[in-house]
């Protein structure tokens, strides 16, 4: 869907996984993020598709899975009751997430994605999974709440190393991100062509770090802590 140049499917190396993942896509997402890191997260993954939509409530497909047989469906987003794979052992997190798991993505901006869970019904009764984030966001080009929110390729390459790591998945997940850096890659490249007239023009371009954007108290943070 982009130029020879910009296209990323070369660097695709896609992984089977135990663990379903379904990546809930807001059609924003799917219009106009043509190289949008949950396309890139559903061509990394065998396991795994993309469903679109923003009620997710009547939805035959989502209803489909979260009523099949001997799975256990479960929502990757933060909440006081989450179940932190950070923090939990082997034992638990086998338990919690029983032999054949699909995991649920909202995938697009925090703010979409919190109008997304706020009217899917079906969601909101799902129990939810979370980690502790150790890592900074590589998406460098595009401003987020918080330096330490995940793009959905990150938090899925967090979740899989997460769960290798407790040997509940054996997959290996090295170069899993190589095309999302590639596109970020890509991107910064263009932004600090000179000659390159699709950027607003300005005298000195510069690549803004996470660290510098504006402080949290001059923004709403709107996933939850």
């Amino acid at each position: 869907m982009r130029p020879g140049d910009s296209c990323i499917c070369k660097y695709t190396r896609p992984i089977q996984t135990q663990t379903r993942f379904v990546i809930l896509m807001h059609p924003k997402e799917y219009k106009k993020e043509k190289i949008g890191t949950g396309r890139m997260t559903h061509l990394q993954l065998y396991n795994s598709e993309i469903i679109v939509g923003v009620d997710f409530t009547e939805n035959q497909r989502v209803n489909e899975l979260l009523t099949q047989e001997n799975t256990r469906p479960l929502l990757l987003y933060p909440g006081k009751e989450s179940f932190n794979l950070s923090m939990r052992g082997l034992s638990d997190t086998t338990t919690f997430l029983g032999d054949n798991p699909i995991i649920f993505l909202l995938d697009g901006t925090w703010s979409c994605a919190k109008k997304m869970l706020r009217l899917s019904k079906n969601l909101q009764r799902l129990r939810r999974v979370s980690f502790d984030n150790t890592i900074t966001s590589q998406f460098v080009i595009k401003q987020q709440p918080n330096s330490l929110c995940l793009s959905t390729i990150e938090s899925v390459y967090t979740v899989l190393n997460l769960l290798i790591d407790k040997e509940i998945e054996r997959c290996d997940t090295e170069g899993f991100l190589i095309p999302f850096e590639k596109m970020i890659a890509y991107q910064i490249e263009c932004f600090l062509n000179p000659n390159n007239n699709h950027y607003r023009p300005a005298v000195n371009r510069e690549v803004t770090l996470k660290d510098k954007y504006q402080d949290d108290s001059k923004r709403s943070i709107i996933y939850e802590q």
